[in-house]
């Protein structure tokens, strides 16, 4: 059982889900995917393509650990805005559940928005650059950040620093506006609308969130404009960003969780431009035998452009986001504005 348990423990989350809906079968495959949101379709459908030497092994360790995981849940099914509220506030207390409640109840209920996530970046920059910087920044802070961060770059560098602005100090948006902003997507995607509740959007943080997932030389860029333009308002968006280096203050248990969702490729490249003191935070929380192999590709492995390893770096921040949003890690302190 437990070489099971360690065998899984190599296979990435989002590689399960894919050979579990694999094994499922088409029909019911689909039925899932139509519950789930854009971004884990794209991620779950990416790693179902990839899918290659998948043994049966493999498939029975994924359905045994499904059956097991689900045997602990409850309230499937259950409807109810008041219940979604008190368990995420539970789950995560008042200040972090907020933003996630919000997105989660004018996410159903909007689809004229909700439709933009299905969207590619570009189509989704053409489709709202000619409209008011205000209007831009609430789209953008209704995207996933990293959506958010693709879009940005689409932009003209003269635009991106005002839209960043704009996001750090919105505090919200009447529903009324919410509604009408809602019906003219709507109608450009020819879909219907409801009643708008929930319009807590923008903040530093989620600024903040926006800038840590564009390239560097963007998010450098932008940051010397804010710092010039406002001061305090840069000051407080990068006292609210998280940087790779500041994986180091994730407790052991969210280090090993997060190991488990990517791949040994992707963390390989990402170290490459890490310090000495995140490394062994890495290797403490690997087996000896894993963590011995890492050292030697990590001594082997040829020179690599700093692009890359940046790159590297933010796919992992993405997926630390995504855990911490679900209460998954505790990401710890804010970080700095800087790589190594």
């Amino acid at each position: 059982m437990q070489a099971d348990q360690e065998k899984i423990k190599d296979i990435r989350g989002v590689e399960r889900a894919a050979i579990l809906l694999l094994a499922l079968g088409e029909k019911d495959a689909a039925e899932i995917l139509k519950h789930m949101g854009p971004k884990e379709v794209q991620d779950v459908g990416f790693a179902m393509a990839s899918l290659s030497n998948v043994t049966t092994d493999h498939m029975e360790q994924v359905m045994r650990s499904f059956v097991e995981r689900i045997k602990t849940q409850t309230a499937l099914g259950v409807d109810s805005d008041d219940y979604i509220r008190t368990v995420l506030t539970d789950a995560l207390g008042a200040d972090k559940a907020g933003g996630i409640i919000d997105r989660i109840l004018l996410g159903r209920n909007s689809k004229g928005l909700e439709q933009l996530k299905w969207m590619d970046s570009r189509a989704i920059s053409d489709l709202i650059r000619l409209e008011h910087p205000q209007i831009i920044a609430i789209v953008l802070s209704f995207l996933e950040f990293d959506q958010s961060a693709e879009v940005l770059s689409e932009f003209p560098e003269r635009m991106r620093s005002d839209v960043i602005m704009r996001i750090a100090t919105l505090e919200g948006i009447q529903p009324v506006a919410l509604q009408e902003l809602d019906d003219i997507l709507e109608k450009q995607f020819s879909g219907n609308n409801n009643n708008v509740k929930s319009s807590s959007l923008g903040g530093a943080k989620v600024a903040a969130n926006i800038l840590n997932l564009v390239d560097t030389s963007v998010e450098s860029q932008v940051m010397e404009q804010i710092l010039d333009a406002d001061a305090d308002l840069g000051q407080e968006i990068q006292d609210n960003m998280f940087v790779f280096e500041n994986l180091i203050d994730i407790e052991d248990r969210g280090i090993q969780g997060l190991l488990r969702e990517v791949s040994s490729e992707q963390l390989l490249l990402a170290l490459r431009g890490a310090d000495e003191g995140l490394k062994e935070k890495i290797f403490k929380n690997m087996s000896k035998r894993a963590a011995e192999m890492l050292r030697d590709d990590l001594e082997a492995s040829p020179p690599a452009r700093l692009n890359d390893v940046e790159g590297a770096q933010k796919e992992i921040l993405v997926v630390a986001r995504r855990m911490s949003d679900a209460g998954e890690i505790n990401l710890g302190g804010s970080g700095g504005d800087e790589y190594v």
